[in-house]
């Protein structure tokens, strides 16, 4: 017999207690970085996704598109500004924003449907959703940006109970139905959050929390949610990792069993976490 196909085997033998385990669980997938932008790791994600579904979870895909909001911005001869990580979106910022998650979500949608499986796009706006208020950075106006104070799950729910995966722009309202942007990761946070997601899962553009940054064989594997603040004050997360690690534990700490910082840039990485023994990144647990 081929090994080859014993160790294909192998693997197989090795997913079904993970399979078993997360049959009809929600499972929320933040997508963005790099793996949004490389057309291998493009398909690679989307491939995943759908074997998470087909295998029996209930996966939601929560997208960003900063880059592709920037070179837009740049065709227009508008300057992007951010503080404190976080972009001022003034009204024809707003503008773009939407145009441009609109056409991401289309774009998602699209691969979703090629492979066989129906998938939804929808954005925070719709069935009012995302319901929001707005953020100021450290006092500052920074235009419409947005805060989350509702996830309304009712739409989200009805697509996953009539077999599509939800696919979600991170587009919020306030209460005067005036349309504002949100951070994708606080978005996939949230919603994770109100849906009683399982597993959360990050697509970044780093191996995960590593202990030294210029180390890459200096990753720390799990990290408890008592943890955090003491590797933040330490100074091992830092910079912008700190909003990111504190969403994830704040979501963990809401209900969600498990949040995973993972390499985006790695083909199929959310298979290699969920399926294998090992698995990659960092793990976020209670």
């Amino acid at each position: 017999m081929d090994q080859t196909v014993l160790d294909k085997a192998g693997i197989l033998i090795e997913a079904l207690p993970y399979i078993k385990k997360f049959n009809n669980k929600k499972v929320v997938v933040k997508y963005g970085g790099s793996a949004m932008i490389d057309e291998n790791l493009q398909k690679s994600v989307i491939q995943d996704v759908v074997l998470l579904k087909l295998v029996g979870m209930q996966p939601i895909i929560v997208h960003g598109g900063g880059k592709e909001i920037s070179k837009w911005l740049g065709k227009i001869g508008h300057e992007s500004k951010f503080v404190n990580g976080l972009r001022v979106t003034d009204e024809t910022t707003m503008e773009v924003c939407e145009m441009v998650l609109g056409r991401v979500n289309k774009q998602i949608v699209k691969m979703i449907d090629e492979i066989g499986v129906r998938a939804a796009g929808v954005d925070g706006k719709d069935g009012r959703t995302l319901v929001c208020e707005k953020k100021t950075s450290d006092g500052e106006d920074i235009g419409y940006v947005g805060n989350i104070i509702h996830v309304n799950t009712n739409l989200i729910d009805t697509l996953l109970r009539h077999n599509y995966i939800p696919v979600v722009a991170p587009i919020g309202l306030d209460d005067n139905f005036h349309a504002y942007n949100i951070n994708a990761d606080d978005a996939a946070c949230a919603i994770a959050q109100a849906v009683g997601a399982e597993k959360l899962a990050f697509l970044t553009d780093t191996e995960g929390v590593l202990r030294d940054v210029n180390d890459k064989d200096s990753l720390i594997s799990q990290i408890a949610v008592g943890e955090v603040e003491d590797y933040i004050s330490s100074g091992v997360i830092s910079g912008g990792m700190i909003p990111k690690i504190r969403n994830c534990a704040a979501a963990v700490n809401n209900g969600v069993n498990r949040v995973h910082i993972l390499d985006g840039r790695v083909p199929h990485s959310l298979l290699l976490e969920f399926f294998t023994d090992k698995g990659i990144g960092s793990l976020i647990k209670p």
